[in-house]
């Protein structure tokens, strides 16, 4: 008698409690971190809930960059083009872009004839 493989769904299995994957709560605590300097100038001023909004609101943000992918509609050209994709793949390329001054290289293969 051989043994078999039961199928199973895997896809939650690398998430660190249960909404954070690894690349999430870390863009999230890149996020958190950007939000401190805030919260330690409105504490030094007296609005401490001012600087804690903003805390969470950048840890929030870094949270939809990091877990989130661009819906795919075609209702603008951006999501035309990078529909299905994660949003910091898409904005990793969009420094690049901008960062070569808006070239793009493109690789393209010659086609050889074999006679």
């Amino acid at each position: 008698m051989g043994t078999y493989n039961i199928p199973r769904n895997v896809k939650g299995e690398g998430r660190i409690l249960y909404i954070f994957s690894k690349k999430g709560i870390i863009y999230t605590m890149v996020g958190a971190l950007i939000g401190t300097p805030f919260y330690l100038l409105f504490n030094s001023i007296g609005i401490t809930f001012v600087g804690v909004i903003i805390i969470i609101l950048l840890a929030l943000i870094g949270f939809i960059i990091g877990t989130f992918k661009v819906p795919e509609t075609t209702a603008f050209e951006i999501t035309r083009k990078t529909g299905g994709e994660n949003i910091d793949d898409v904005i990793k390329r969009a420094f690049k872009f901008y960062k070569n001054r808006r070239r793009i290289y493109i690789y393209k293969e010659e086609e050889t004839k074999d006679e």
